[in-house]
């Protein structure tokens, strides 16, 4: 029986645009509700950020996995966080601006997104279509805050070879390159599937009870999270090739007319 949805939202849930049908996932979701499974968004976005592309309504029955998932948020408030130790963010960073100086680093914390002073406009707004509180700062050394996440927008698409670079942090961060223009750093041992795990403990709700939907390399630890995992028309070959069943890709509803189907 199935009692938890889980999506992830960029390349997955939300189509090319960055939105998904409004009406169509009213309707699901009413089903949803209807039959008791929970919905929750699982996604590199910030809280804040998932909470305005659902809206005040919508969002009110989301659980969401954000920044990395590295917080849980659900109906306005946090029920859960892994911080990564602000020496070792701070380490981090000092690699990656060694490692190249023109890529992009999110350095987020429980305050805001900080990217540096010179980042350019294109790319600091691409940088606000994930993130609804960003700042901007001339020196990312001088956070003083625990770190939610570190990011890193690489335009050249770099990063499944910046990120060997940063090995000697393996077992001080959770680090993964979800794509060749991203990469994402987060808390030792802290990925979509360890706090998948402490929502389905939240909700006494088991790993056969959940099915989940991904496109990227960093939702395989999701899929491993799960009794039925779907990966997107659109996937990479690989992650295609780790799930149970392939779906729609997400410019044709693939999410939920899976989830329609299922309940």
């Amino acid at each position: 029986m199935i009692k938890l949805v889980i999506t992830d939202l960029d390349g997955t849930f939300l189509n090319s645009k960055g939105d998904f049908d409004h009406e169509y996932y009213t309707d699901v979701s009413k089903k949803m509700q209807k039959k008791e499974v929970v919905f929750a968004a699982c996604t590199g976005k910030q809280c804040e950020r998932v909470e305005e592309l659902f809206g005040p309504e919508l969002s009110k029955n989301v659980w969401i996995l954000g920044d990395s998932a590295t917080r849980i948020k659900h109906n306005g408030k946090y029920v859960y966080e892994s911080l990564l130790p602000n020496h070792i963010g701070r380490n981090i960073i000092k690699k990656l601006e060694e490692i190249a100086s023109d890529h992009i680093i999110i350095a987020c914390t429980p305050t805001a997104a900080f990217i540096k002073e010179s980042t350019p406009d294109k790319e600091a707004q691409m940088v606000r279509g994930s993130y609804a509180v960003v700042k901007k700062t001339s020196d990312l050394s001088e956070i003083t805050e625990d770190f939610v996440k570190i990011t890193i927008f690489d335009p050249k698409l770099r990063c499944l070879e910046s990120v060997k670079e940063l090995e000697a942090f393996k077992d001080q961060a959770y680090i993964v390159a979800s794509e060749a223009a991203w990469i994402d750093i987060s808390n030792y041992n802290v990925h979509k599937g360890t706090t998948v795990m402490e929502l389905q403990k939240k909700l006494n709700i088991s790993k056969e009870e959940t099915i989940v939907f991904g496109d990227g390399y960093n939702d395989l630890e999701l899929f491993a999270q799960a009794g039925i995992s779907f990966a997107m028309e659109n996937a990479f070959d690989e992650v295609k090739s780790r799930a149970d069943f392939i779906t729609k890709n997400n410019n044709e509803n693939g999410v939920l007319r899976a989830i329609e189907k299922l309940i």
